[in-house]
């Protein structure tokens, strides 16, 4: 079982992954959002390709009080051209990504100052929300997983079902 964990942003694709039963959710890449949801879909076909994966799972956003919103319909949308690209070999679920993020943020610690010990440069900035990013992905991979075992303690609705072909 290989899966990959999505964490889906304005300008990044975080991506986390498992590739075993006992194995957990660990980061894997961050990739730059292309223009076009076709360049999304080669960056991952290439992830797919090597790492043998069978399923994405995506992280959906959905807010505190359990709706979702613009951006969660930006998701689904970007789920469903993925999905007519991809094609019906790679299962694509949907996953609350409720405080994913800040999980993420808990785990990375934070940002460094700059060299100077003053405030980071822009490219210390991008490689460190880069690296939150691929971290949230690995969370909200992991949560999903667990979701899935049996005697979970989580609650079922917290997973979408699988996006028709």
């Amino acid at each position: 079982m290989s899966v990959l964990g999505i964490d889906l942003g304005e300008r990044r694709i975080g991506v986390a992954i498992v590739d075993g039963p006992s194995v957990g959710a660990r980061p894997l890449t961050t990739l730059r959002r292309g223009r076009h949801v076709g360049i999304d879909a080669d960056a991952l076909l290439a992830l797919i390709t090597t790492h043998g994966i069978t399923e994405l799972v995506v992280g959906l956003p959905i807010d505190a009080a359990g709706h979702e919103g613009p951006q969660a319909t930006l998701t689904r949308t970007w789920v469903e051209d993925i999905r007519g690209r991809l094609g019906d070999d790679i299962a694509i679920t949907l996953h609350d990504e409720r405080l994913s993020s800040h999980v993420a943020e808990g785990r990375v610690g934070p940002m460094k100052r700059g060299r100077s010990g003053g405030p980071p440069s822009r490219k210390q900035r991008d490689e460190y929300r880069a690296r939150i990013d691929r971290e949230a992905a690995a969370v909200i991979l992991q949560d999903a997983l667990d979701t899935r075992q049996p005697g979970s303690r989580r609650a079922p609705q917290a997973s979408t079902p699988e996006i028709p072909s």
